[in-house]
């Protein structure tokens, strides 16, 4: 359900082509600090409560790492695997055509579920402007999403999260739901790091192994295979199981609400990093943190996407781009760990009180 307070959201469109049956939504949470930023979703489930969640979470992220943007997303309800070139074209134009009113300067698109660089290619041809959106082919000023921005960011709030828990990267032991583009690559930097990979999920199942998991492997069969589940030497269970591995660390870098309340007893990690959007509810993570287990919240951990957003709109270099992901997702999960140890309360309480005291004091029509 769509909540409403003192800081947005702001403007709800939504969008529908007659023509083409195409059918959309456009949250705008917040322009306080920015024009919205967020992404665009193109799945067959999308729908106006799930955009506004996800919004919501933009706003607080960008204000959290002290970006200048406001929070948005946007979902176009249909089915990828449904549609040719030419008709994903089509429907991608017909929204951008619908969004001229907004974007670019209330709204700032970027790829999400199921759309890319040549989708964003098309968005800012029809809106007319390279700065309609961010996550554009390089030729057009793009920073590659193949770099990895979010999981080089998760990867550092993870270092901060085992810090803040006095535990040496090189003898920790991690697992990770989701070996996709954010999931890749955090299992890339912590198994270079010296951390021990011992589970991995993606749609097919999970693999396990407690003595480890070769990284170089587990890319090559996925690359040839299509699933982690193939790999030779380890157990392959259910992909849910992987909420349950008996190690140090849990990274979520998938689907949402992976965990609910009823999962919170199975959970064995010290400490859960959240790559993926809305991985749980407030209501698991306050059992979670209740528990012992420190949960570092989505918006502060998997922002290095949105900060190099912020680098490419800005018309940056990668090598900055990088640096300032390092920079502020190291230094905002700091402050947020930092604050909840001393306040005794779970780190999303306190992220959400930073990111709400930074918008609010921009905002001139806000209310608290």
């Amino acid at each position: 359900m769509i909540e409403y307070d003192g800081i947005g959201p702001e403007k709800i469109l939504e969008i529908y082509n007659p023509k083409l049956g195409m059918k959309g939504y456009v949250v705008i949470h917040s322009t306080a600090l920015g024009p919205g930023k967020g992404g665009i979703r193109m799945t067959p489930s999308v729908d106006k409560d799930e955009v506004f969640r996800l919004a919501r979470a933009m706003s607080y992220k960008c204000s959290l790492h002290g970006l200048p943007f406001g929070g948005a997303k946007s979902g176009i309800i249909a089915d990828d695997r449904n549609l040719t070139k030419k008709q994903k074209k089509e429907i991608v134009e017909a929204f951008a055509d619908a969004l001229k009113v907004v974007c670019p300067d209330m709204y700032v698109a970027a790829p999400d579920m199921n759309m890319a660089e040549e989708e964003m290619r098309w968005f800012a041809k029809k809106v007319g402007s390279k700065k309609a959106c961010t996550g554009k082919p390089k030729d057009m000023g793009g920073i590659p999403h193949e770099l990895g921005s979010t999981g080089f960011g998760v990867y550092h709030a993870t270092l901060v999260g085992l810090g803040n828990l006095s535990l040496d990267v090189k003898d920790v032991s991690f697992a990770v739901e989701g070996f996709g583009n954010v999931g890749w690559f955090a299992c890339k930097y912590l198994t270079e790091a010296g951390a021990r990979l011992a589970a991995v999920s993606d749609s097919k199942g999970m693999i396990y192994n407690s003595n480890g998991l070769s990284f170089d492997e587990l890319d090559r069969v996925k690359k040839k295979t299509g699933s982690v589940v193939n790999y030779k030497d380890g157990k392959v269970l259910k992909g849910h199981e992987i909420i349950s591995v008996d190690c140090d660390v849990l990274i979520t870098a998938a689907i949402p609400d992976l965990i609910n309340v009823k999962d919170v007893n199975k959970i064995k990690v010290k400490l859960i990093v959240e790559g993926s959007n809305i991985p749980m509810s407030d209501e698991t993570e306050e059992k979670l943190h209740s528990k012992g287990i420190l949960v570092i919240p989505d918006f502060v951990a998997n922002a290095g996407g949105v900060i190099s957003s912020y680098v490419e709109y800005i018309n940056g270099s990668v090598k900055t781009m990088f640096k300032m992901v390092e920079d502020k997702i190291t230094k905002t999960t700091n402050e947020v760990l930092k604050l909840s140890s001393k306040e005794k309360c779970k780190p999303r309480d306190i992220a959400m009180r930073l990111a709400r005291k930074r918008i609010l004091s921009k905002c001139k029509i806000c209310r608290d």
